[in-house]
């Protein structure tokens, strides 16, 4: 368009300024370098000046261009700037990772930094030192999912559902379950001291346990009478197939003719173990389960060939069995056929990846829901068995503390606990109501004279363990699960 505008007196203007060409090529670099020159020192004085007196530095200097963490960056910056006390800057960056992972009020998404992830992966790898007990944070409080199997935890009497309140004195209502396993764990010999709640109703507890090294063996088989033989798995880690297939053999050898498979107390664990053991007992070509992630059609996990039990199952369930052994029931149920005997299960139908970031901390999050063969999911909700065993009363007694006396006279509810005990191990006291009276102290004399103890009629130390003891070998020897799961199978070899 300019040239079609151009005029006579604009063509007078170009022929005017080409008469002084010669002038304008010698000064024009000159003065192009200065000007270049002068923009750059400019620019570093505003940059400068930016750095040292803006409000708003790291944000507008240093941030990455998005805007839903512009407020965040703004809070940090007056921290560090007006906070009245020094900063710890990693403290302060962990904290605002840990606070976006609580906002999602899940119980299984969970921020580690560096001493926290070494602890979650000693977990899962063959041994590690502590009490020996799966724990969750939900609605801040940390409870006990269970027990793991001849841990110090199970021996001093920690039962699935006791909420731990303190640790050492030091109140953890609050804490993330990754805090509250740093202040649980420690060296083996070394003690911790627990502030148990058993129940809405009942006083709180303490229970003192020595630390020990927890080996991860996750398989344990004897053979019962009738060549029925029962595999409890405790946990699913790295090692747990390759044990279960050593179990199956070692009982095979021994003449088994059916299984009851038992994950009682079993808190889950690796999703690959799961997956591989679940296949033992599934026909290839059968569905294990499902899982679904945000946005995406739901992913179908099939039985594959190899290795099948071939003898008739029963699988033992119950209120601490979880994830991975909610899974494995699920799968065994569904596209197996397997009778699940017990109580209801936990219910956790979530997958957790881990994810280490640079600085070795690690931060555990729900990445997917799973669901059953046939599309349920049971979060929350749990796994009905097929024949319901509940535990006899005795099972959850709260546990006995050998350093008190209990003796005549008193009237308290570790009375009636221990007027329980004595009762189920088959010693008469009377009327249970909680006092300690003559006739409490005569079993109590029983009990010591049974066990050739000094016949006290008094209730503390090595008495005490006698009673508990006793109770946990009853509790063995007398299991009514275990008892109707072999049952039904000696009824399915019958016909």
């Amino acid at each position: 368009m300019d040239e079609k505008q151009n005029t006579p007196e604009q063509q007078v203007e170009h022929n005017h300024q080409d008469s002084h060409a010669g002038k304008y090529i010698r000064l024009k670099p000159f003065f192009f370098i200065m000007l270049i020159f002068t923009l750059i020192l400019s620019s570093a004085g505003l940059t400068i000046f930016a750095l040292t007196f803006g409000d708003e530095k790291v944000v507008e200097v240093g941030a990455p261009e998005r805007r839903e963490f512009e407020k965040l960056y703004q809070a940090y910056d007056q921290l560090k700037a007006d906070y009245y006390a020094d900063i710890d800057q990693e403290l302060l960056v962990n904290g605002a990772i840990n606070g976006m992972i609580d906002s999602l009020g899940d119980p299984y998404s969970d921020y580690m930094n560096q001493d926290e992830a070494s602890q979650f992966k000693e977990s899962i790898s063959s041994s590690f030192q502590g009490i020996g007990a799966e724990i969750q944070e939900r609605n801040g409080v940390i409870s006990v999912v269970s027990p793991i199997k001849n841990s110090p935890a199970e021996k001093a009497g920690i039962l699935t559902n006791d909420s731990i309140t303190a640790v050492d004195g030091e109140d953890i209502i609050g804490m993330s379950a990754s805090e509250a396993v740093l202040l649980i764990r420690g060296e083996k010999g070394t003690s911790v001291t627990l502030t148990i709640q058993r129940g809405e109703k009942s006083d709180p507890m303490e229970i003192t346990i020595v630390r020990d090294e927890i080996p991860i063996e996750t398989v344990y088989a004897e053979m019962l009478e009738d060549n029925v033989a029962h595999i409890q798995i405790t946990s699913f880690s790295e090692n747990t197939y390759d044990e279960l297939l050593a179990s199956i053999t070692e009982m095979e050898e021994s003449g088994m003719k059916a299984m009851v498979l038992d994950v009682r107390r079993n808190p889950g664990g690796l999703l690959n173990s799961a997956i591989n053991i679940s296949n033992l007992f599934v026909e290839d070509g059968k569905t294990l389960f499902q899982t679904k992630e945000k946005g995406k059609d739901a992913e179908v996990f099939t039985a594959t060939g190899g290795s099948k039990v071939k003898v008739p199952v029963s699988l033992l369930i119950d209120e601490g069995s979880a994830s991975a052994s909610e899974i494995l029931a699920a799968a065994m149920r569904e596209s197996a056929g397997t009778q699940l005997v017990g109580i209801n299960t936990f219910g956790k139908g979530t997958v957790q990846t881990a994810n280490e970031l640079t600085d070795g901390s690690n931060m555990k999050f729900t990445t997917a829901k799973w669901l059953t063969p046939d599309g349920n999911w049971i979060h929350e909700k749990g796994i009905a068995p097929d024949v319901k065993v509940e535990y006899p009363s005795y099972t959850k007694l709260p546990f006995l503390d050998a350093s008190i006396e209990i003796k005549n006279g008193l009237l308290s509810d570790q009375v009636k606990s221990a007027e329980e005990m004595l009762t189920a191990v088959g010693i008469d006291t009377g009327k249970v109501d909680g006092l300690f009276d003559d006739q409490t102290e005569a079993a109590i004399k029983q009990l010591q004279k049974e066990e050739e103890l000094e016949e006290t009629g008094i209730l503390t130390g090595d008495t005490t363990y006698a009673l508990m003891d006793r109770l946990r070998e009853k509790i063995e020897k007398e299991d009514p699960q275990l008892l109707k799961a072999k049952d039904l199978l000696l009824k399915v070899l019958a016909k």
